[in-house]
């Protein structure tokens, strides 16, 4: 059995000019009479990832993916003027708007399922199924996970951690968050590229069960651009608690309690909680949860490419079975 779907080629492509001086970059793929599913990808910053339409069966989606504010071929890049989570709700609304579409999927990993989810609190009626990966819920407890001196991702890699924080007194969220924020400005570009890929690296050490060789180590030569837009965008929306109440996820989740989701989580997943998931999936009655043993938070691990293959799979039937 393939691991995932066949790559397709763009049909459409362009660009969708906001109010306040942002070009996003946006595609279309697939089926143009296809079930329409809106991709929304990780960091905040990460960009469209190559293979990201590969889990989506292009007989039967119209696969839809833009690059947020600040990374990929968004302009401007790095900008982290008018870049809030609020933003960037606005955008998919935008988005969607401009394309015509009436109701889609919200397919999101990490960021992209924060995204998909206040976005669906928002817009319910805009939402006809979800497929989320490695939910983040934006709370404290979810950066103190990620960041904190006393969070998971800090108990199981200490050594790398080490090198995380080092050169700041009594670490927390707050104070790395600052220290970073302060360093990605500094004018020297070689402090300031190292500050960036050290945040780089946190982050792609904690990302998979196992790493591929050469992955990981601070003499590896990562893009310049990627390091930038993930660290700083990152930072900047970790700084700021995500720009939302601290649980207003799961303090709202009955707005989209009648909309049919899978949620899929690797149990050791460092970056995400798998707690948030399954706390998440507990209070909303039409949502599944899918735990992946031996996988952590990345896509690129076979587990999770699978389980997000047959989610959509089973989506596409689910909604085409219902279908007036």
């Amino acid at each position: 059995m393939k691991r995932l779907y066949p790559d397709t080629s763009s049909y459409m492509n362009g660009y969708l000019d906001t109010e306040d001086g942002y070009s996003l970059y946006y595609e279309q793929s697939g089926a143009p009479d296809g079930i329409p599913v809106l991709y929304l990808h990780g960091g905040p910053g990460a960009g469209l990832s190559p293979n990201y339409k590969s889990f989506f069966d292009a007989n039967r989606y119209r696969i839809i993916a833009f690059e947020q504010r600040g990374c990929g071929r968004s302009q401007p890049f790095g900008s982290l003027t008018n870049n809030t989570t609020a933003h960037s709700l606005e955008d998919i609304q935008r988005l969607r708007q401009h394309l015509g579409i009436e109701q889609w999927v919200l397919f999101g990993g990490s960021w992209g399922a924060t995204l998909a989810l206040l976005s669906a609190i928002q817009h319910p009626h805009t939402v006809r199924g979800m497929v989320l990966r490695g939910v983040f819920l934006g709370r404290q407890e979810d950066r103190e996970w990620f960041l904190g001196p006393n969070g998971g991702a800090a108990h199981m890699f200490p050594e790398y951690y080490r090198q995380f924080i080092q050169g700041i007194d009594s670490p927390s969220v707050d104070s790395i968050c600052q220290h970073y924020h302060n360093a990605f400005r500094q004018k020297c570009e070689l402090s300031r590229v190292a500050a960036l890929k050290r945040w780089y690296l946190w982050e792609e050490r904690l990302s998979r069960l196992v790493l591929p060789p050469g992955t990981g180590e601070f003499t590896a030569h990562y893009p310049v651009p990627l390091m930038t837009s993930l660290a700083k965008l990152e930072c900047h929306y970790l700084i700021n608690r995500c720009f939302i109440e601290n649980n207003y996820i799961l303090d709202n989740i009955h707005r989209i309690a009648t909309i049919p989701a899978t949620v899929i989580h690797g149990r050791y997943d460092m970056i995400c909680k798998l707690e948030g998931a399954d706390t998440l999936v507990r209070g909303w009655p039409a949502a599944q949860l899918q735990i992946v043993a031996d996988c952590g938070h990345s896509t690129s691990e076979p587990g999770i490419a699978h389980a997000l293959c047959r989610a959509t799979r089973d989506m596409a039937r689910f909604i085409e079975e219902n279908s007036t």
